[in-house]
């Protein structure tokens, strides 16, 4: 059998991504880790936009999504945009506004700050600000582009395509950070705007069967497929082991804590310490659980392909249909009885090391922990 080799033109056909081609060609620089500190990569002088940035890949994001770093210069702009892949945008750090452009002309603009999010209605124009004169704002937009590049892998059609989606730009009042609740149930519970202005202090929704005094809020951002939601973990607890499909993107906001990983067939885990700044994506099927070791609550958002409206994929809409589900039961979910004592273990000695006492007793036996 002849060796196949990769030295001529027509070899270098094969098995292409046009995604990761077009993040070469865009001449910034490309990180790729299981959890990445997004406020300190290196950014570089990014042409598409006028400013700064960084690809930024996390080991688990999946075909659908992926994350870019956008660094705004003191006093800096970027120029105008407009592109055929849905964004959520994240302000990681600085103050600025967007100003975006509606099907008809209309001008909507709105102020963002530290752990703002927004997102950027399909195909619309836009421009972004940084409203500092002495510091940078830097944003991580978490998109689609991997899924719309390797679909129609034309650059042409990405970027320069006019055709107006004009229902996705919504009420005004989406703009201006007011929005719409829609209960459905807990976990899914909905809140459908363009922009909220702050996530720390943003009304959650209790949901106990996820763990620990848990809460969160589902956002339909922009009527996207994008999805985003919010959870929050109570001072002194953790939340239930689950399991999901790849992609989706989590980035701490409030507190500090760790996340551990592990597949059926491991015997030991992975952590990630987190802070504001830290993003990861939970790999295929793999088992992950959060744990808050702040002397406050902690919150993080999970942004990816497969909105509560759109699910887009099976996964996902078998995965909010089934979250609650013990895995015993054919679900996704780990609950407290079932889990590995070890894990508890590891939790109470992580909480030696910050001094804040635990608040698991109600839902484990904290009598005779020992890590076996």
């Amino acid at each position: 059998m002849a060796q196949l080799t990769l030295a001529t033109d027509y070899d270098r056909r094969f098995l292409l991504d046009p995604y990761l081609d077009w993040t070469q060609r865009e001449g910034i620089p490309v990180y790729e880790d299981f959890g990445i500190d997004i406020l300190g990569v290196e950014t570089a002088r990014w042409d598409r936009f006028d400013a700064r940035g960084a690809f930024i890949h996390a080991k688990g994001r999946g075909d659908f999504c992926a994350t870019f770093a956008l660094e705004l210069t003191p006093g800096g702009r970027t120029s105008p945009q407009r592109h055929l892949f849905e964004e959520v945008v994240y302000v990681l750090e600085g103050h600025g506004s967007t100003t975006i452009e509606g099907p008809d002309g209309r001008k909507h603009s709105f102020e963002w700050g530290p752990k703002s999010l927004f997102a950027l209605p399909l195909n619309t124009r836009y421009q972004h600000f940084n409203g500092s004169g002495r510091e940078r704002a830097l944003l991580a937009s978490t998109h689609d582009l991997p899924a719309v590049m390797n679909l129609f892998h034309n650059e042409r059609f990405i970027f320069d395509n006019d055709f107006a989606f004009d229902e996705r730009m919504g009420p005004d009042k989406h703009m201006g950070g007011d929005g719409d609740f829609t209960s459905i149930r807990p976990g899914s519970h909905l809140w459908e705007t363009n922009f909220v202005p702050d996530l720390t202090d943003f009304g959650l929704k209790a949901w106990e069967a996820r763990g620990a005094g848990s809460s969160n809020i589902a956002f339909v951002l922009a009527d996207g497929t994008m999805h985003t939601h919010m959870s929050e973990i109570p001072t002194g607890r953790y939340k239930k082991g689950h399991r999901h499909g790849d992609g989706m993107h989590v980035f701490a906001v409030t507190g500090t804590g760790y996340s551990l990983f592990w597949n059926d067939d491991e015997q030991d885990y992975h952590s990630v310490p987190w802070r504001h700044g830290v993003m990861y994506a939970p790999p295929h099927l793999t088992f992950h659980q959060h744990f808050n070791t702040a002397p406050e609550p902690a919150r993080y958002i999970a942004v990816g392909i497969g909105s509560r409206r759109y699910p887009f994929i099976r996964m996902r809409r078998e995965a909010v249909l089934g979250s609650e589900v013990n895995i015993r039961e054919g679900g996704m979910q780990v609950d407290y009885a079932d889990q590995d004592p070890r894990i508890h273990a590891i939790w109470l000695e992580e909480m030696k090391k910050t001094g804040v006492p635990s608040d698991m007793g109600r839902y484990i036996d904290e009598t005779d922990v020992t890590k076996s």
